[in-house]
């Protein structure tokens, strides 16, 4: 399941953290990758470390904590902090898988990465190439979102970005172990929960979103590993 979370951050949050990563040391995005992954990513990264990647870490974090459809989709349980990288002309990330668990620097904390997440910083007509291709079951799919939107995908798929033929594309990337591991539930629950806002929108408190609404929670309970 392909998610499309429009308008996570602000015009104001995105030109801030352009400043902020303007201002900041680039390394080789090799730093953070696993085995695969390292002989095919071509791209430059801020150290997972830095105090500038924190604080706009915290900032994403907060803005992902209050957004109803990020909340929907993903079921979070736990948000590995987010990371940030940088294509310039020529640079592109050949087709991968991520790794399985991924462990929070300085601390006890490890994250099964049940989804993948792009946070897109740059403005699609600055650059061109770039786009990221996801492999699902109905084929390739190319997300080259506005700047500000963010796009959810299962961590089990096969995806690349394409090379950069013009300018310079801008993310942040992170992972989030969901409540609810198997993605076909998770699409089930998202899909329920939008039919419940749709009919509440209509009709208000109907019998019958209150009746769904409890079908939507007992599965929630029976798939849920909180």
């Amino acid at each position: 399941m392909l998610v499309h979370v429009p308008a996570l951050l602000t015009a104001e949050d995105v030109m801030h953290c352009r400043n902020v990563l303007a201002a900041s040391q680039w390394v080789d995005g090799k730093v953070t990758a696993g085995a695969q992954s390292a002989e095919a990513k071509r791209n430059l990264q801020i150290p997972e470390t830095a105090k500038e990647a924190r604080e706009l870490g915290e900032m994403i974090l907060q803005r992902l904590g209050r957004n109803e459809r990020f909340t929907s989709a993903a079921l979070p349980l736990r948000v590995f902090p987010p990371l940030f990288n940088r294509y310039d002309t020529g640079m592109k990330f050949d087709t991968h898988i991520d790794n399985a668990i991924r462990f929070v620097p300085h601390a006890p904390i490890r994250v099964r990465t049940d989804l993948s997440a792009t946070l897109f910083l740059t403005a699609p007509e600055d650059y061109d190439g770039g786009e990221l291709a996801i492999e699902d079951t109905y084929g390739e799919q190319q997300v080259k979102f506005p700047a500000g939107d963010m796009v959810l995908y299962p961590a089990t798929s096969r995806h690349h970005v394409k090379p950069i033929t013009r300018g310079s594309r801008w993310a942040s990337f992170f992972w989030i172990q969901s409540m609810v591991r198997d993605d076909g539930q998770r699409a089930l629950l998202f899909d329920l929960d939008n039919a419940i806002q749709s009919l509440r929108g209509k009709g208000g408190e109907t019998p019958e979103a209150v009746q769904l609404t409890g079908v939507y929670h007992n599965l929630l309970r029976r798939w849920a590993e909180a």
